[in-house]
């Protein structure tokens, strides 16, 4: 049975024992690392479901959205934004490969081993159109690139077969102290973003849509909006999304 009682207050003249809460510190572990391997377990029952991709940008959203709410205490949420961070992407591995695809400064490369992890193969292209070659051609699950991109980066994203998606925006936690690094990118990839409950959507030709921001002739709306979604202006090409990133820190 677990020990509900409050721990005594020092104020009260208790001195903790360093052994004990050493003690109690390895059975706090212990029971984090058998749930990470339940954890595991139940990802690879996902991986045999059938599903098209490995790769959720929304769901993980959805994921430390929900996890940062809860969360109270000491502990900087942007550390267990990190933590966090480090197992979606040893998981996703687990069910295929996962390689990135970088160019542009050093900064954005760092924003994408932050976000697809430290042990997460980093290839440096010379060139964006080299990064996004590489996906198209599978080489690369996807891409980080500068962001905004360019007139034509966007044009490439149609440009050949088969076309790519922005997919996520970096970095996904945004209260960073001076001396971690700092710059904003997109991730792309060949298949289209999932929803994540607060989403935003690029959309060449936008027409009438109310639009948030522009980037170039790109603009920037409200929602995830599917290739096939009605009502779209005649013309108009989506040109994927991303989940709204958040604060990662407690209030």
């Amino acid at each position: 049975m677990p020990d509900n009682r409050p721990t005594p207050s020092e104020d009260d003249g208790w001195r903790p024992n360093l052994g004990d809460l050493r003690a109690r510190l390895d059975e706090i572990d212990d029971k984090i690392h058998d749930l990470l391997i339940d954890r595991a377990r139940v990802v690879e029952g996902v991986a045999r479901s059938g599903k098209t991709a490995a790769f959720r940008p929304g769901r993980e959203a959805s994921i430390l959205r929900r996890l940062v709410a809860r969360h109270t205490g000491k502990l900087p949420a942007r550390t267990l934004v990190r933590m966090w961070r480090e197992m979606l992407a040893g998981t996703t591995g687990m069910q295929s490969p996962v390689t990135v695809a970088v160019a542009g400064p050093d900064a954005v490369a760092a924003m994408a081993r932050e976000h697809f992890g430290f042990l997460t193969p980093i290839d440096a292209k010379a060139s964006v159109a080299e990064a996004l070659d590489t996906v198209r051609r599978g080489l690369a699950t996807v891409a980080v690139l500068p962001f905004p991109p360019d007139a034509a980066t966007w044009a490439a994203l149609t440009a050949a077969t088969p076309r790519l998606y922005v997919i996520a925006r970096l970095p996904f936690w945004t209260a960073r102290p001076a001396h971690v690094p700092m710059a904003d990118a997109i991730v792309i990839a060949t298949t289209a973003p999932d929803a994540s409950g607060d989403d935003r959507s690029f959309i060449a030709h936008p027409g009438a849509l109310p639009v948030l921001a522009m980037h170039g002739a790109i603009a920037e709306v409200a929602g995830l909006i599917a290739e096939d979604a009605t009502g779209l202006p005649e013309g108009a090409i989506v040109l994927g999304g991303y989940a709204v990133p958040i604060a990662g820190d407690t209030p």
